[in-house]
């Protein structure tokens, strides 16, 4: 399970050793200090799940959670925090996260339920229609995929690929994450797979079309530029 985490902690000694023992299980951590620093990684970086510590600088993890929500960001988060109260939980879940872990916890449990959450957002992210405007729709119950009213058929994985890439709208995806996220971590395919099959997609959605909503970001991956998106 590649896990792409990012982990708002204030608590230096702490921090290190949430990050240290997450990376031993082979997932990918992002740290950040305080609340500025993290808005900007989650500007420039997708990830699966958000562990925000209730206490740190600038905005609460509380005020944080909410502003994520407010911008439609719908990753799952898990807020860690002294504050036991059944009050104080019930705050943290209508600010809008999925799930509470009160300090100090046991790292098994913290675990335990990152798995969960991870299996939860696997469940849902397939679950809905996306619609872009007038520019793009893909409809998650039959599979079918327009441009500008036009039909575009797709290979299973073609539509696997460009589903994810709708999750992220605007947003950098590395060769990595793709393939971890479409084919699995543990599938026997090279990064030129991904490419080969972006171009595929290109080919399909693109090339008809004077504006182009796949980008090829130098160096960092592709992205998926669509305006709108519910």
């Amino acid at each position: 399970m590649a896990m792409h985490i990012l982990l708002v902690e204030d608590d230096v000694k702490l921090g290190e050793l949430i990050q240290y023992k997450l990376k031993k299980q082979l997932y990918q951590v992002e740290w950040a200090l305080d609340a500025e620093y993290a808005l900007d990684l989650m500007e420039r970086v997708t990830f699966d799940i958000y562990i925000l510590d209730w206490m740190i600088p600038h905005k609460t993890g509380i005020e944080l959670c909410k502003e994520i929500r407010m911008k439609k960001n719908r990753t799952p988060i898990l807020m860690l925090t002294a504050r036991d109260s059944v009050t104080d939980r019930v705050q943290g879940l209508n600010a809008g996260a999925d799930d509470y872990l009160v300090k100090p916890f046991d790292f098994e449990e913290l675990i335990a339920r990152l798995h969960a959450l991870y299996r939860r957002k696997e469940t849902n992210w397939e679950a809905d229609t996306k619609i872009f405007g007038d520019t793009l729709v893909i409809d998650h119950s039959t599979f079918e995929v327009s441009r500008n009213g036009v039909s575009i058929p797709l290979s299973r994985r073609e539509f696997q690929l460009l589903s994810f890439m709708s999750q992220h709208p605007k947003q950098i995806l590395s060769r990595e994450q793709l393939s971890d996220r479409v084919w699995g971590i543990d599938a026997e395919i090279t990064l030129n797979t991904v490419d080969a099959t972006i171009k595929l997609l290109r080919k399909k959605l693109d090339d008809p079309f004077s504006d182009k909503i796949i980008q090829n970001v130098r160096g960092l991956g592709y992205r998926l530029v669509v305006e709108g998106g519910e």
